[in-house]
């Protein structure tokens, strides 16, 4: 088997570290960073400054580049989206609207999604937590670069488990579906939830949604068309 290396943990304190960088301009291109003027802000040592951003920095959260009097540092998509989680938690202490809304075109998936939805393993768990019959098959939406970084907020929501099941022949894995509101144009549909199954042919920049209709009927949507996804607490 291949050698493989371990992931550094990433935590609040390297977090904290990776705020000060965006407060100093970090998302907007590089800027210089001294460990020691980094270390006063975080009321630690510069050593200790230092590891945390090489530990954000093997995290890939972000990249820098050493100088002889300090560090180069960007802060990449992946801090990005770090950061937009935070973000999202302090939205949900300090505000009482707690809703995630994303843009997106209308896409046409694999067709994998009416196969895996009308299986009974997930279908008799959809009609309990959902209180709905999905139809059989998902709206796929391709987000904008803005909202693909601006999902990561929906890791703070509540949201509501489908288990893992398996059958005589196979195992199928766990989602988690996340309450929605579609709308295009004049017209919305708020019965809906975005399904983000485990294991996933999608990336970060897909989503897939189901509804107790179709979609593309009730609201007139063809491939192409821009909507808003409103992401809500349950």
């Amino acid at each position: 088997m291949p050698e493989t290396t371990a992931t550094p943990t990433v935590g609040h304190d390297e977090l904290a570290a990776l705020k000060f960088v965006a407060v100093d301009g970090g998302l907007a291109g590089p800027v210089k960073v001294s460990c020691s003027g980094l270390a006063g802000r975080l009321d630690a040592s510069s050593q200790t400054a230092s590891r945390r951003l090489q530990r954000l920095d093997e995290a890939g959260l972000l990249d820098r580049e050493i100088v002889s009097d300090g560090q180069w540092i960007e802060i990449t998509d992946a801090g990005e989206s770090a950061l937009r989680g935070e973000y999202a938690d302090y939205r949900r202490i300090f505000e009482d609207d707690a809703t995630l809304t994303l843009e997106g075109t209308v896409t046409s998936g694999m067709g994998e999604g009416r196969h895996y939805i009308s299986l009974p393993g997930y279908m008799e768990q959809f009609r309990e937590r959902l209180d709905y019959e999905p139809f059989a098959g998902t709206l796929n939406v391709e987000l904008t670069e803005e909202s693909v970084r601006a999902r990561a907020g929906m890791a703070s929501l509540d949201a509501v488990s489908i288990d893992g099941w398996e059958d005589e022949e196979r195992t199928f894995g766990p989602a988690t579906c996340y309450a929605a509101t579609i709308v295009a144009g004049d017209d919305s549909f708020d019965t809906a939830h975005i399904i983000v199954p485990d294991r996933t042919h999608h990336d970060e920049t897909q989503l897939e949604v189901i509804a107790p209709a179709k979609l593309r009927d009730e609201l007139g949507l063809a491939d192409g068309d821009t909507i808003t996804v409103r992401v809500e607490e349950v």
